[in-house]
Formats: structure tokens, sequence, C-alpha cells
């Protein structure tokens, strides 16, 4: 032992002498070679560390997001306002939950079956489902829920997904659901929020409404209320929400969540300025141009499932009912000028009754839009057709009979929005180039479905149609929807009367698309309609939050389908702890 230390003492002492034998040049190098080989040694040491570690999220973290409008019905049952359907999202659950991914996944359910003749379904319920306030999830409760949304005195917006649906109580974790006939998108309608009986059970249909459970709610689902801050007339102004520690697919990773309400879109606009909120989803173009100065927005487009469209009524306008004319207006309407200009970028040009991507050979095209070809090829099929252009009175004419003569000109109602009425400005320039003439008759939206749309009293419509993901087209194409559904082309044919009936009674996805492509087929050798854009929405919110994924959402809440995993802070775990 004393001879080791000794050889140290040694070569220290041999250390020592050479370096006092350094000029200042020698020292001032040795120095920093001696610094180099630390900050070396220790980013390699670093470097080896990460290979070996792995981030993964981690609990904490808060998020704050803006909303135009109040809450009022935090009830899965009577939401209305955009503030209701995102708050009842995050606060309840269904046994059925969305993902990015657009497929359904179980989530107050453990498992569930469909008979064989697609008529019955039984749904089994996780034995780990909550409430918030700690009591069980029972198949009760989901009776109780599809019940009341079935009651006509209640007038749920739900009530028409569950009408002619039996429900019965297998035991207390099973349920079965009873269809009259087989309708693949049922599956969808089950991802309803379920109230908890043992609170709402008692209240009548005239007290639903007025409970103070629709302001102050408790559900299963990912998050629940930690506080309401209200204003000075005793209206909520702000929710604190919490992570649901028993939510059935896991806690989630963000631990608060809050939510301001504000008048406008100026107030939300200045309050993000201020640094009052993380994030919105209620931005309008305008807003967002505003905001793209501040160099922290971060951004993400999610598509949505809406086709907008030129819907033709040829039972009010007969010069619909030639379809030269159809083709005509079809070929000269430039979608790449109404997503740019209309809809500042944020949205898809479409050619179908569909969203991009849904069939094969729906995806997005690139423009190959050439105005000056389309013009004259448009021109060429009218003049085919038995078309002539008046150049006294610069119009296109036909004439049907001795004493009647068509002229190309129509009338196109829609909704007063902004983006609606720059789309319609935007066809009439380009039909007025064809020498169509063109009027623009615009309403306000209650206005427009009353008195426009309900009596059907349009040549021509400029509406969005909401697919959703169930995909079910029945409402909007079935020729029995023509004059009471949503079928405001006044669309009739046979052939896709059949393939739609027979596309929502197959369960099998692939198969039901394939009824859908032959649909799709008619629709466009028949043009009831001009096909022209699916809008995508923006939605704000900080870089900090991680584990966010977009994909086609039926509405704007359901950008939190996966809120149970994104996530703020992370932390390193050594990589063999992972397997």
């Amino acid at each position: 032992m004393l001879n080791i230390k000794n050889i140290y003492r040694t070569r220290i002492n041999y250390l020592e002498k050479i370096a006092k034998s350094f000029g200042l040049t020698e020292k001032a190098l040795f120095i920093t070679l001696t610094i180099v080989l630390m900050i070396s040694s220790l980013s390699l040491l670093w470097k080896m560390n990460l290979n070996f570690v792995t981030s993964v999220p981690a609990y904490g973290g808060s998020f704050t997001e803006g909303l135009i409008g109040g809450a009022q019905f935090i009830n899965p049952l009577l939401e209305l306002s955009d503030s209701d359907r995102d708050l009842t999202y995050l606060i309840y659950s269904g046994l059925m939950r969305a993902t990015a991914s657009g497929d359904l996944i179980p989530d107050l359910a453990e498992s569930y079956t469909v008979s064989e003749d697609g008529l019955t379904y039984t749904f089994k319920l996780r034995p780990n489902a909550y409430f918030h306030d700690g009591v069980k999830v029972t198949a009760d409760d989901i009776i109780y829920t599809v019940e009341m949304t079935q009651d006509m005195n209640l007038r749920s917006p739900k009530r028409n997904n569950w009408v002619g649906v039996e429900t019965k109580k297998m035991s207390e974790t099973e349920v079965t659901f009873k269809l009259n006939q087989p309708y693949s998108p049922f599956l969808e309608n089950t991802t309803l929020g379920i109230l908890p009986k043992h609170i709402w059970g008692t209240a009548t249909t005239n007290q639903f409404s007025q409970s103070l459970y629709n302001i102050e709610p408790i559900g299963s689902g990912p998050y629940l209320i930690s506080k309401v801050s209200r204003n000075n007339l005793g209206i909520p102004a702000s929710y604190d929400l919490k992570s649901f520690d028993k939510y059935t697919l896991g806690k989630p990773y963000i631990t608060d969540l809050k939510f301001i309400f504000y008048l406008n879109e100026k107030d939300l606009l200045n309050g993000y300025l201020r640094g009052e909120i993380d994030g919105t989803n209620a931005l309008s173009l305008q807003g967002l141009e505003s905001l793209k100065k501040n160099d922290n927005a971060n951004t993400e487009e999610i598509s949505l499932p809406r086709v907008f469209g030129l819907f033709f009524n040829q039972n009010q306008a007969k010069i619909f009912l030639n379809k030269e004319v159809r083709q005509a207006l079809d070929i000269t309407v430039d979608k790449n000028r109404i997503v740019n200009e209309a809809l500042g970028g944020y949205g898809e040009m479409i050619d179908g009754p569909l969203p991009n991507g849904v069939l094969d050979n729906n995806e997005s095209k690139p423009n190959s839009y050439n105005k000056e070809k389309a013009i004259t090829t448009a021109k060429e099929i009218l003049t085919k057709g038995g078309w002539k252009f008046n150049e006294t009175g610069s119009v296109w004419e036909k004439k049907i009979s001795k004493t009647e003569t068509l002229k190309l000109a129509f009338s196109i109602s829609t909704s007063n929005a902004v983006e609606l009425k720059k789309v319609a400005d935007i066809l009439k320039e380009d039909w007025a180039l064809l020498g169509v003439q063109v009027e623009i008759e615009t309403f306000d939206p209650s206005d427009l479905n009353q008195s426009v749309i309900g009596p059907r009293k349009y040549d021509a419509l400029l509406f969005g149609e909401i697919i959703n993901r169930s995909l079910d087209l029945f409402a909007f194409w079935h020729s029995s929807q023509r004059n009471t559904g949503y079928n405001i082309a006044m669309y009739t044919n046979s052939k896709a009367d059949k393939l739609l009936e027979d596309a929502r009674q197959i369960s099998d996805k692939a198969t039901r698309l394939k009824k859908y492509t032959l649909f799709e087929t008619e629709i466009k050798n028949d043009i009831p309609a001009i096909f022209i854009y699916s809008p995508k929405f923006i939605y704000v919110l900080p870089a900090r939050i991680q584990g966010f994924k977009s994909g086609l959402v039926n509405n704007r809440s359901e950008r939190f389908d996966e809120v149970y995993k994104w996530y703020i802070e992370t932390d390193q775990i050594w990589n063999f702890l992972l397997k």
C-alpha cells in the first residue's frame, strides 16, 4: 500500500515540475487543452446517456383555451353551442369513443358484440368505470340516458339517432340495443355521453333543462370540473377542469385545463395577445391573419367532413332540367380560386359527395383548371345542347316550344356568412364570363332554413352538408328525402336509392365503401350539384403541447378525441425499463 502511495506522490511531483517549467504560452495552451478535454468528455457522456434513455410523457402542466359565447347546456342530450359541445366532450364519456384516426374504440364499454343479422348490439361495461363523484357506472345509467334521449318531450337534438332502438338490461354490467333493421353507422351513436342516473333520475322533462347540473355537470370523462368562476350576473365566465384519476382510458397527462368565455372574436383575440389564453379554435380567417403576426402562435389544420357545393333545384328552375347546363356550369367553376380566396387556403377542392380520402378514387387532386379552355368547352356544350347566345340581351337562350324560351339566368341562395358570400361572388364572376346571368340572395341562417330550404324555394342553393364519420348519405341523396329531408338537390335515381339502402345495412366498411363508389359514379353522371370544397378549421395551441393528433372529425369538439394522450411534461426513462 505504501509503495503505491509513493508511486502516486512521485508522479504528481513530476507533473508539478513539468508544469512549473512551462512558459506563459505553454501554460495557456495546457489550460485550453484541459478545458477542451473536459468539455468533450462531458459531451460524450451526455450523448451516450441519450442513447440509453427515452423521453416519455409525464403528468403535470396546464393549458388555457378561449371560447366565444358561454355554456348553457353542458349535457350530451341538450348541448347546443360550440362551448356546450367542447365541455361536454371533455366531461362526459360514452360506451365508445372516437380516435384521431377516425376509428371507434371502447370507452365505458369493455367490449361489444353484434348479432349476425346486424340487429342486436350487446355491450359489456368495464369494471373500473366510474363517475366523477366516485359512483360506479352501471347498465341502469346507460338505459336511463338512452330513454331520456328518446323522450319526445325533452326534444333532444340526439333523439333521431335513437328512434326505434329498444334497450334491455342484461345485468349490472351488460346492456343490449335492438334495432328495427340493420344500420351500419349505429355504433357511432354509442359515443353519446352517459348521464349518472343517481343524479338525474328524479328530474322530470320540464326540470331537466333547468337543472344546475347543466352548468356544473358530473360525468365520467377524462376531465372533471374543479372550479366555476362567475361574472357579476352569476353567469359562468370560466371553467377550471382537472384530470380524472379513474378515467377508463387512463388518467390524462395534462393536469389542468381552463376555458375562458369571450363575448366576441375581437375580445378573444385581445385575450390571446395579452397572454390570458394559450389557444383557441374560434378564430375567423381575419382573426387568423392577425394571429400570424405573433411568432409564438402554433396552428393545426383539421379536416371537417363537410361537403360544400351548389345544389340545383330542378323543380323550381327549369333550366337545370337540361344536363348540358349543369355540365357547362360545373366545368367553369374555379375551385382553386375559391379555396384560396374565400377560405384563405384552409380547405380542399372536391369533385364528389364525399370528402377527399374516403374513397380510393377521390383523393385530393392538383388543380388543373384553365379558365379560357373551360369557358370555350362550356360554350361548345351549350351550343350542342341547343342554346344560342343572344348578343342583344347578353344571355343564352333555348327555345323549348313555340311560346316558351328559356334564358340561362338564375339566383343563388345562401347564408350571409362571409365565406359563403365570397364563394357566391366568385361563382357569379366565373359564370359572367360564360354569359350566364346570376343573382345572389343571402339570408340569416335561421331564415335560410325556415323560409328557403324548408319549402324548397330556391333556384340553386350554396350550402354545406355534414357527412360525419358514419358516411351515411341516405338522408342527403335518397329520393324519399326530397321534400322533408336533406335531399336539397331534389335528386331522384332508383339505382342510387338502392345503393344507399344497401350501404347503410352493410357492417363491413370496405364492402360499404364499394357501394358508395358506385353511388358516386351515378352522382357524377347526373350532376345534381356542383361539389366545390371541404373546409378545414384551425386550432391554435401552444408548441409545448405534445401528443396532439388531428384526423377527420365530426365536429370541432372532437379535437379532444385523444386529449388524454396530450402531454406537456416529460421524464427520462432508461430504455431497459421500457421493455
